[in-house]
């Protein structure tokens, strides 16, 4: 429960109230307040409060009876009692009811922010035990390190904006990566031990966009049966990845924008704005730009989730990458689900090499994974890998030149990369924009590899 959590004062002083609500507002917190039993009940239904700091003697009823009904309706609200007589039994009784604590008019400040710190500290023990574990799995999990310069850039360019502040756009293929790079953001920002929310927007009906997002409160509509926090309060102070960005209907952009611009949200059914503070990072792969013109996605909304833009290229455009990335995968395999060691017959991966991958890493690991299963022996062939893949490829292509163990990694992989593509344009006769369509890349992809070595 940390600051910015929505707290209910509920007393009929409203001396104790108004000093209540200065100190928590001070601290960071979203106060209202209820002057007696009635209306406690009414506001807490909504089911949106985190803390309730309850008067246990009111007017017109017994905040004892007010944690009882709301703990009856299924609201998981905690309670503080607040009463001015210190009587045990009253105590007993309120914390038998439910409540969380106890105290004692007059309250000072420094008892009341320790109370509602350990609240925090109680509701923070699942989310520490998940960070500590995801802590330990990053220590031990291997991480793939490209070397096609394409790939290297995006890298460098990841670890420039991660520290920052910056929304961040991530365009590219289905398959490329774009939730990994994210999360790699996120792991490498000031927001790294908190939450991580990802969210397939194109996996949302429209209906339930505004809900999801930003929460609703008990009641809001039908089968709204409690309250929920949304998305961008369940990222708060971390990371909301919206994947698939451009799959959002424009009245939903129109709502995201004002909560990224205002970093507030109101869930459905409230009438009070809360603050939130969630990095934005998106992902797409559609052609934004495009669907400005078509008036499918709005102008703003792109300049302000493009503050800095990453461009993933598809894994035809850097084939260099592709063997260290089979046997990466392998291994992964291997050491996830257990199972031999395996290895790759050159003519196999001469064919994985000459494969334009349209689904990219995706793709390819599924490829990987399926070979291993169906391999008889410890080393993958042809005949392990799907069947469509290889008639696919043209065979005069899936050859592996000699490999000489002179030069860097990188430089070897160079070597490789160009000798398919000069295969492949001898093959086509010259014709380099035929080449270029065997090979799945662009034709200025392939003068530009070329002209890298020398051969444009």
């Amino acid at each position: 429960m940390p600051p910015n959590s929505h707290i209910l004062v509920i007393d009929d002083e409203s001396v104790l109230r108004q000093i209540f609500v200065r100190i928590l507002e001070e601290a960071g917190y979203f106060v209202e307040v209820a002057s007696g039993a009635v209306e406690a009940i009414a506001m807490l239904a909504r089911g949106d409060v985190d803390v309730a700091l309850c008067d246990i003697n009111m007017p017109d009823g017994n905040g004892i009876d007010v944690l009882r009904r709301t703990r009856a309706a299924g609201i998981d609200t905690v309670f503080v009692m607040v009463t001015a007589i210190a009587a045990v039994e009253t105590a007993v009784e309120a914390l038998h009811a439910g409540a969380f604590d106890y105290m004692v008019k007059p309250v000072r400040k420094e008892e009341l922010l320790h109370r509602l710190a350990r609240i925090e500290a109680m509701q923070g023990l699942r989310e520490e035990n998940l960070i500590l574990r995801k802590a330990v799995d990053g220590k031990s999990a291997s991480l793939f390190r490209f070397q096609s310069p394409a790939m290297l850039d995006v890298e460098r360019l990841a670890n420039k904006v991660a520290p920052t502040g910056s929304t961040v756009l991530i365009v590219g293929e289905s398959g490329t990566g774009k939730g990994v790079l994210a999360q790699a953001i996120h792991r490498k920002s000031m927001r790294s031990e908190e939450p991580f929310v990802s969210v397939n927007c194109s996996a949302i009906p429209e209906h339930l966009m505004e809900s999801e997002f930003f929460g609703h409160t008990k009641g809001a509509f039908t089968g709204a049966d409690k309250a929920r926090r949304g998305l961008f309060l369940a990222a708060d102070k971390g990371t909301l990845f919206l994947d698939e960005v451009g799959e959002l209907p424009l009245p939903m952009q129109t709502k995201l924008l004002h909560a990224i611009e205002e970093k507030q949200v109101r869930a459905v059914g409230s009438e009070q704005p809360r603050q939130v503070d969630a990095r934005i990072i998106a992902a797409t792969n559609r052609d934004l730009s495009d669907m400005i013109k078509q008036g499918s996605f709005r102008g703003d909304l792109f300049f302000r989730l493009s503050m800095f833009q990453i461009s993933i290229q598809p894994l035809r455009d850097c084939p260099s990458d592709i063997s260290a990335l089979v046997r990466f995968l392998m291994k992964s395999s291997r050491d996830s689900s257990g199972g031999r060691e395996m290895e790759i017959d050159p003519e196999a991966e001469a064919y994985l090499l000459a494969y334009p991958w349209p689904g990219n890493v995706r793709e390819l690991d599924s490829v990987v994974n399926r070979a291993r299963i169906v391999a008889e022996s410890n080393c993958i062939s042809v005949p392990d890998l799907p069947a469509a893949l290889v008639r696919t490829v043209d065979p005069k292509a899936a050859v592996l030149p000699e490999m000489s163990s002179e030069g860097s990694l990188r430089e070897q992989l160079q070597k490789v990369e160009t000798d398919i593509i000069v295969r492949a344009v001898t093959a086509a006769k010259g014709d380099r924009r035929l080449a270029a369509q065997r090979l799945g890349i662009s034709l200025s992809s392939l003068y530009r590899k070329l002209g890298d070595v020398g051969l444009a």
